[in-house]
């Protein structure tokens, strides 16, 4: 229980931080400096009103000096980072394991917001994220067995670190590589852009750290929510279905996120009905 409070607390934190990187990075801005200050004035916070969530209350979510609303994208990020972090704890304990995780769940509720505001997926986090993927692949083993079974089929046998890092290759390629070639299809055959390249490059991240089988089932997943949601969000607003640019990469997140923390379980209940 105590270590599923202190990784709330830690991601309290850490999802202060990733609110600064949610509106910087979409505009090319540092996170390192200048510090915090209000969107609208530019006046400098004080660490006293950057507090996550309780400033955000005291101040009845309006900033200090000119009275404008703060956006509720920040508490609501700071939370959710602290929820996930605290669940993943409960679960792994504090374990490099739980590190790995804590990590995606971190960039994935910024890839998030960042899609949901401005339609764009910073590279910071989805090609750095495949790096962090492909880095932890030899410690934390990667829960696949897609690229077991092409080496297997070849005559090779790897001791399992190395196999962990082809497991991570090969979900960071394979489900990247047939998404990208959805919508390069698609651009072919209606003449317009269908997918962005962000999504491909989220995708390479989901799988660098959840192998082929997580990616898909965040690819199934978010596909599903995506139409869904999207379909009764223009019709309820009224919106141009031939025009509208739903942020997919919203829901490819909340997919991934459902992937790491229960995706096993799913797998193996799906593998079961086979």
């Amino acid at each position: 229980m105590f270590e599923a409070a202190l990784a709330f607390v830690f991601g309290l934190l850490i999802g202060s931080f990733l609110n600064v990187c949610i509106y910087r990075w979409p505009l090319d801005l540092s996170v390192v400096k200048p510090r915090s200050f209000c969107p609208q004035c530019e006046t400098p916070i004080g660490w006293y009103d950057n507090v996550p969530v309780l400033s955000y209350l005291i101040l009845r979510g309006r900033c200090r000096k000119c009275g404008k609303g703060i956006p509720w994208r920040y508490p609501v990020v700071e939370l959710l980072t602290a929820g996930l972090f605290a669940w993943i704890v409960a679960h792994l304990g504090l374990t490099a394991g739980a590190a790995k995780f804590c990590i995606l769940v971190a960039m994935l509720v910024a890839l998030m917001f960042t899609d949901l505001e401005e339609r764009i997926l910073p590279d910071e986090f989805t090609l750095g994220g495949t790096l962090v993927g492909l880095a932890f692949s030899p410690f934390i083993l990667v829960p696949d067995f897609t690229a077991h079974a092409v080496l297997g089929l070849m005559g090779f046998h790897l001791p399992d670190r190395f196999m962990s890092v082809a497991e991570s290759l090969c979900g960071a390629v394979l489900p990247a590589g047939t998404l990208w070639l959805g919508g390069w299809l698609f651009e072919k055959f209606r003449h317009k852009e269908g997918l962005g390249l962000g999504d491909v490059k989220m995708m390479m991240m989901v799988g660098a750290f959840l192998g082929v089988r997580g990616a898909l089932l965040t690819l199934i997943t978010g596909a599903m929510a995506g139409s869904l949601v999207g379909l009764i969000y223009i019709k309820v607003t009224k919106q141009d279905m031939g025009s509208y640019q739903l942020p997919f990469g919203t829901f490819l997140a909340a997919a991934a996120i459902f992937a790491a923390m229960s995706g096993s379980r799913v797998i193996d209940w799906y593998s079961s009905m086979l």
